[in-house]
């Protein structure tokens, strides 16, 4: 079972949730494709680890076989090439590496080069994979990072729990895609709401169950209910804000490890999802 976890925004709990989730399941995988913050690995802190390079393709031009034909600039409808000075010019940020252009060149003067854009580390804490993704700095795409790490994380039968990154976007549903049941985590709060609506019509348009665990709660928030009701969205939980449990999260511990009420909410929170994920 691959469990996805969300949020419309960053701060709501989203790694709270889904590393509380995965030492309480104790086997299994745990993917941080939040690759441009991932802190997973401050809380699960995994041992043996090892690192890989991560790297795109972006097109090289020969201008020796170049004839300024722009066939190439034509075909990419990402707007990634220009030609300029007499051969064309790739633009890296844009580029999606789809090898269009090499495809398209009648005199062979594409050729694709390597291009490093992060790197995947891989360790184990007891019988849980930890697998994050690191973007490299100045990236304008996580994409090709966080396919990387569900390819890496996803070789396994069993459980694994996908922490997503923040929002809406492309990096989003490509984390959200492999998922067989989404956890939204959502904020109490006017805020709170309004991107909780744009993750769960998100996960709506890719077909995907979903329930929704509100952290740090302080009583009922109505129009959060109120929304959960009229869409037919499940509260799976309600975990209310306790100093304690934010003492231990800035102290990087894990809180059903430390806190046997919190042992006991994600023990009975993962047994709910499992329930879902298999009706």
């Amino acid at each position: 079972m691959k469990i996805a976890v969300l949020s419309g925004k960053g701060g709501a709990g989203k790694t709270f949730v889904s590393v509380n989730l995965a030492v309480t399941a104790g086997r299994g995988t745990y993917i941080d494709c939040d690759v441009e913050e991932p802190n997973g690995r401050l809380f699960l802190k995994p041992s043996r680890v090892k690192e890989t390079e991560v790297h795109t393709l972006l097109p090289a031009f020969d201008p020796q076989k170049c004839t300024g034909c722009r066939k190439c600039v034509e075909f990419c409808r990402f707007h990634a090439l220009a030609f300029v000075g007499g051969v064309p010019k790739v633009f890296s940020d844009v580029c999606h590496a789809c090898g269009g252009c090499a495809l398209v060149c009648p005199s062979g003067a594409v050729t694709e080069a390597p291009h490093f854009v992060g790197k995947l580390q891989s360790g184990a804490r007891g019988d849980l994979r930890v697998i994050t993704g690191i973007l490299e700095l100045g990236e304008a795409s996580a994409v090709p990072v966080i396919c990387a790490a569900l390819a890496e994380g996803l070789q396994n039968e069993g459980l694994a729990v996908i922490d997503c990154p923040p929002g809406t976007g492309c990096a989003v549903m490509e984390s959200v895609a492999a998922a067989d049941y989404c956890v939204l985590v959502a904020e109490p709060t006017a805020f709170g709401l309004h991107n909780f609506r744009m993750a769960h019509e998100l996960v709506k348009l890719l077909g995907k169950p979903c329930g929704v665990v509100i952290n740090k709660a302080d009583g009922e928030y109505a129009p959060l209910t109120e929304y959960c009701l009229q869409n037919g969205v499940r509260v799976l939980r309600s975990i209310p804000y306790q100093p304690g449990i934010a003492a231990l999260n800035a102290a990087g511990d894990i809180a059903c490890e430390h806190d046997d009420n919190e042992k006991r909410l994600f023990t009975e929170l993962l047994a709910v999802i499992t329930g879902e994920a298999e009706a």
